[in-house]
């Protein structure tokens, strides 16, 4: 198995021939998928994400894959292929389009409706393309067959590319649930014929990869949220991902049996079930869903709510709710919640703050480590077995997981007969070139996080997210100083402020000798400039706090010198 090593330098020109994949996110990550694939001077996008920020990124909003290697070749690309419509896989596609609002999309009905919903609010009219499973289309240098795979939201699409360089298989998000919702299975009998063409490189989700046997059925949920339905005596509140439909149709199902209303809460809840429901993805009955306004009309026994916020997002309904801080909804004891989700990885401090404060004001809360309330949308183990033996791809690339779960993907792979040498570990960046039936790597071109910050986009760097953390962690020393340009002499101070370091102001005398000291000291040396004067101050400043305090807080000098 080949893994990437950190002297990797640019890729060379791909031969001719040869198909290079480029991936820009997804790899190492859960989320911001982004894959770049290139073909006799062409491209093909498949995907385009985005990845949610955690808790060392404050302030930031969405983190977009790098466009940097391929901003120079926009009118290179032919297509950007969308596998299925949750936000890692089409969520940065606005950002992108921005740099080139023509780039066809491509992809099934309700993912095309979901994404251009989301262009609309950036005032982007994109050109589109619908396609559904068994179509075939060329796409420039890139012939496109679409297959139906099974995954947590209706019409997701694995896409088979054909170049001369070989057949690629890109599987999308997956799992093989046997007794779906809609009755769409994943087309195993498609799969199969691929791997009798042959499949030279195939790019495979690894987010269950560590996960042994098969996924449970989504249908098995629905007894679950029936007995919950059962025993609740006042409000249901629902939190899931907005883009679940088939999560919402269980709980939709439920409250009609039940005899309760629902409203949707959270402006992408009402507008994805809005269009799932136009598009009859999204089943209801006449009646049955009510503006939130209404609810004030009904017996709390009576309601449901679904909301977002099961990753425990500081600005979704749920979270709100949880502080306090909702405009509508104040939880009250005996209302119920149920988090009808898994836990993203990175996601569980989030989560559990936000169980612990619902159940501090009295819900009772049922989430995955109580009930069996959500499956996954993803292969375990053996569906990934069970696949590689009817695909038997000849190389194999394990994507869309941490490392730990595309080392077990490639270990499965392995263990149905990929040759070790043909299963390659990538990173998010390193570019993998298929040339003469093998697959390696070739180089590396810069993938690294773009944030967005309200309307900035790529402004914030790690250098400010380490800022924003040392001011949340310790605190900030500002000192204010004024010189004589000419000697370098103290004119005014040196006075101290700070805010949340702990430090009590009386304790700041000790240290105002020492920078008087200092910059006395520097004046008689002929250092008068200001900025050699600040970079004086805050290490003398800097010391001191840590030798006395053990403390690190944001030190900002600012002299001025008249």
């Amino acid at each position: 198995m080949s893994h990437p090593h950190p002297e990797l330098g640019a890729p060379p020109s791909l031969p001719e021939g040869g198909l290079r994949v480029t991936p820009l996110g997804g790899l190492g990550e859960i989320g911001r998928n982004m894959t770049v694939l290139e073909y006799g001077g062409r491209l093909l996008i498949v995907d385009c994400g985005v990845l949610f920020p955690e808790e060392e990124q404050p302030g930031v909003d969405l983190i977009l894959p790098d466009f940097s290697s391929i901003r120079e070749r926009l009118d290179d690309i032919d297509a950007i292929v969308l596998t299925h419509g949750h936000e890692d896989h089409i969520g940065a596609v606005p950002y992108l389009l921005r740099e080139k609002p023509d780039i066809p999309l491509i992809g099934s009905k309700l993912t095309l409706a979901l994404i251009e919903a989301k262009l609309q609010e950036h005032r982007i009219r994109p050109y589109t393309l619908e396609v559904k499973e068994g179509d075939r289309e060329l796409l420039g240098r890139f012939d496109c067959e679409f297959i139906a795979v099974n995954h947590s939201i209706p019409d997701a699409l694995a896409v088979a590319i054909r170049t001369p360089a070989g057949l690629l298989v890109h599987t999308g998000d997956f799992k093989m649930d046997q007794l779906p919702l809609d009755g769409r299975l994943t087309d195993l009998r498609a799969f199969a014929r691929l791997g009798e063409e042959g499949i030279d490189l195939m790019l495979c989700d690894s987010t269950n990869a560590e996960v042994p046997g098969f996924v449970a059925p989504e249908r098995d949920i629905s007894t679950v949220l029936g007995q919950v339905f059962g025993k609740a005596g006042k409000r249901i509140i629902v939190a899931s991902f907005a883009s679940h439909v088939h999560r919402i149709q269980q709980v939709v199902d439920a409250a009609h049996e039940h005899g309760r209303r629902i409203a949707f809460v959270g402006r992408s809840m009402v507008r994805n079930m809005g269009i799932a429901r136009d598009l009859g993805y999204l089943k209801v009955p006449a009646g049955l869903v009510i503006d939130v306004k209404r609810l004030d009309d009904l017996p709390e026994e009576q309601v449901v709510l679904v909301c977002t916020g099961s990753q425990g997002e500081p600005m979704a309904a749920l979270s709100r709710m949880a502080n306090r801080d909702h405009h509508q909804i104040r939880i009250v004891p005996g209302d119920t919640v149920i988090l009808a989700s898994s836990l993203i990885p990175g996601n569980e401090n989030a989560v559990y703050r936000v169980i612990n404060g619902l159940t501090r004001w009295g819900a009772n809360v049922v989430h995955k480590g109580n009930a069996k309330v959500h499956v996954s949308g993803h292969a375990s183990a053996g569906e990934l077995l069970y696949f590689y033996n009817i695909c038997r791809p000849k190389n194999l690339m394990p994507v869309h997981g941490e490392w730990r779960h595309l080392r077990a993907n490639a270990e499965l792979g392995a263990l149905t007969g990929v040759p070790a040498d043909r299963i390659v570990i990538a990173e998010d960046g390193v570019t993998v070139d298929l040339i003469d039936g093998k697959a390696r790597i070739s180089g590396k071109v810069q993938a690294g996080y773009v944030y967005v910050d309200g309307l900035s986009v790529g402004d914030v760097t790690e250098a400010n997210l380490k800022d924003r953390r040392i001011l949340g962690d310790e605190g900030f020393i500002s000192i204010f100083l004024v010189v004589d340009s000419a000697t370098g002499k103290i004119v005014s101070g040196p006075s101290i402020h700070t805010r949340g370091s702990g430090i009590d102001d009386a304790d700041f005398g000790l240290v105002l000798p020492k920078v008087q000291e200092v910059v006395t000291a520097s004046a008689q040396n002929g250092v008068v400039e200001p900025h050699q004067l600040q970079q004086l101050i805050r290490r003398t400043v800097g010391k001191w706090v840590s030798d006395t305090y053990r403390r690190r807080p944001m030190i900002m000098p600012v002299v001025m010198d008249v």
